[in-house]
Parts: structure tokens; C-alpha cells; sequence
């Protein structure tokens, strides 16, 4: 059983259109972060996570995306289990994302 939620590309643009507050973490490797990413997302990795826990708002929905919406899936488990409420894996990943924004 998931403590997470499943989230489709639809459902984050509605959510970031109705509340500019969401946390949206990429777990993807740095350079293809950098190279293209959701806007107001953060690079989330082992190196900063314990930072990103102690500072984030754990109220706050938090979205965790990925290549393909496959290893979110795991990384929204385990920040769920480290207290935050609102966790979702973005299905089909920064790859979705990217098709629905060409």
C-alpha cells in the first residue's frame, strides 16, 4: 500500500494554477536537470535531501518527478514516510511533462 498519489500531467497544471505554493522536486540526475526542468522545481538527490527535509514545508503538497514516473514512485514513499502529507509521483515523469509543453 502507498502513502502517495498518483498524479497526471492535467492535474499539475491545474493544481499549479490554483496554488503557487506546491514543492515540486526532480530526482532526476543533475545535468538533465539542468539542461530542462518544470519551472519552480528543485533538483532533489541524496547529496541535498536531508537539507531539502529540514527546510521544506511539510503541509505544502509535494510533487516528485522523475524521467518516465517510475522512480518517483519510490521517492514519494520514502518523503512521505519522513512526514510529509501531500506527496504524488508525476505519472509519466518530466518526460510527459515535456510532451505536453512542445
Amino acid at each position: 500500500m502507498s502513502d502517495f498519489e498518483h498524479l497526471s500531467i492535467n492535474q499539475l497544471i491545474q493544481m499549479k494554477e490554483a496554488s503557487p505554493d506546491l514543492q515540486i522536486v526532480d530526482i532526476r540526475d543533475n545535468v538533465s536537470f539542468e539542461k530542462d526542468h518544470i519551472p519552480q522545481s528543485s533538483n532533489l538527490s541524496n547529496e541535498n535531501i536531508a537539507h531539502f527535509i529540514g527546510d521544506a514545508n511539510m503541509d505544502l503538497p509535494l510533487i516528485v518527478v522523475c524521467y518516465h514516473g517510475i522512480s518517483s514512485q519510490n521517492a514519494a514513499q520514502y518523503l512521505h514516510q519522513q512526514g510529509f502529507d501531500q506527496v504524488y509521483s508525476l505519472d509519466g515523469g518530466f518526460e510527459a511533462w515535456q510532451q505536453a509543453h512542445i
